[in-house]
């Protein structure tokens, strides 16, 4: 562990990089990584930037291409970037990610959103804070080392990655499935969630089923309703039958999460007919299922399946299941896991505050390192301005995450 003196000149010198933070955000949001799915041209500029710049620091730099014919240079770029230390293992990692969603339309911003606008203690522009915050505030506790000449405690490395905000795929996911990088011993610290305090550390997601129900009648005239079979009134009765149903049979809770609860949430619904005098032949409509880990998703299904069979029966309809996105929950990090337990030091120590350990609905790229048996926890010091407009991130943010970093690289793990 950095003894006083040491941490306060590392500090000192993190609060003094303060403007080059600031400028590495201003390049950053210039080189928008917008995925080709999403329109944009992938994450190589972007890349290239931050390679020649972590080279210039001394860093080991590698980089790694997972094949896309979708992107111009056919590739999504991903990096490494290691910082040796008095020991090799366990390492380590800190992982942001390089692409960015789309700003939107243009008139929702209140100035260019690939125009970093520094104002008020913030710097607003897209990406600022998901998830290039994170990305500078870890780069930069390297720096303050480096320039230190300090060396961490264990090797640490930078993982910058692609394809974060479409799936993975050509991310953290590739990288993982063709090469050698982490181990279960490792300890990894994914920076890309939290709270306004810097106290939410998650360790654990919940199960997500994206459902489409479709109900198929027959369609007729809207005054002679005995003529047809009305698919909408079908659907109507499927989705609060559904509903009430399936909150009886998945009423677990679960204090690790918030809420404590399996998620059950009729939400979008298509367009049947376009006039209202006629009687609807087909109805569309879906649930968005964010389930305890207790619960398989596969007995979901087949618990939905039956449930759309009775209706089918009484209504004298056709219903149809179809499962849009199915992930079974990735096993969580202990609470008490080393990574856990160092990172809560670091916010403690860096904020005052004291950290607390939950698990949430949504999903994060921790459960790619999950599932493989490596403890991972999400954490991270923001505004929740991800993907809206006027993004910005708080430049005080940035530098104490830099400094709950380098805290981080200073222990001893497992310690």
């Amino acid at each position: 562990m950095w003894d006083s003196t040491q941490f306060a000149t590392i500090k000192e010198r993190i609060g003094r990089l303060e403007p080059e933070m600031i400028e590495m955000q201003r390049r950053l949001v210039a080189l928008p990584a917008i995925s080709p799915v999403s329109g944009g041209d992938g994450e190589k500029a972007k890349v290239e930037y931050l390679s020649g710049l972590l080279r210039s620091w001394g860093l080991e730099v590698t980089e790694y291409r997972a094949p896309d014919h979708s992107a111009p240079c056919g590739y999504r770029p991903s990096l490494t970037a290691r910082v040796k230390g008095r020991k090799q293992r366990p390492a380590l990692w800190l992982m942001t990610h390089i692409d960015v969603v789309p700003p939107g339309p243009r008139d929702i911003w209140q100035s260019d959103p690939f125009e970093a606008r520094v104002e008020n203690g913030r710097i607003y522009g897209r990406g600022t804070e998901d998830n290039q915050q994170e990305m500078v505030a870890s780069c930069f506790a390297v720096k303050a080392l480096l320039d230190l000449g300090l060396a961490p405690q264990t090797d640490v490395i930078l993982m910058l990655v692609a394809d974060e905000e479409n799936g993975s795929d050509y991310g953290v996911g590739w990288l993982l499935e063709h090469h050698d990088l982490c181990r279960p011993e490792d300890l990894v610290v994914v920076p890309d969630a939290g709270n306004e305090a810097g106290t939410l550390l998650e360790v654990a997601e919940k199960s997500i089923a994206w459902v489409k129900f479709t109900t198929l009648g027959r369609q007729a005239h809207g005054s002679t309703p005995h003529h047809g079979n009305n698919a909408h009134r079908a659907g109507a009765r499927l989705l609060v039958r559904l509903d009430e149903r399936l909150h009886e049979l998945y009423n677990a809770e679960d204090g690790l999460f918030s809420p404590p609860v399996s998620t059950i949430e009729p939400t979008k619904k298509e367009a049947n007919v376009p006039n209202i005098n006629t009687i609807p032949a087909e109805d569309v409509f879906y649930f968005d299922c964010r389930m305890l880990p207790q619960y398989e998703l596969t007995d979901l299904i087949e618990d939905m399946k039956r449930i759309a069979a009775e209706v089918a029966a009484e209504s004298r309809v056709e219903v149809k299941v179809e499962t849009v996105q199915m992930a079974q929950a990735a096993p969580p990090t202990s609470p008490d896991a080393p990574i856990v337990r160092m990172l809560a030091k670091a916010v403690r120590d860096v904020y005052g505050g004291e950290p607390f350990t939950r698990g949430i609905g949504g999903g994060t790229v921790a459960a790619l390192f999950r599932r493989r048996g490596i403890p991972a926890v999400v954490w991270g010091r923001n505004e929740g301005r991800a993907h809206k407009p006027d993004e910005y991130s708080v430049i005080a943010s940035m530098v104490g995450n830099a400094v709950v970093y380098a805290h981080l690289m200073g222990q001893e793990p497992g310690a």
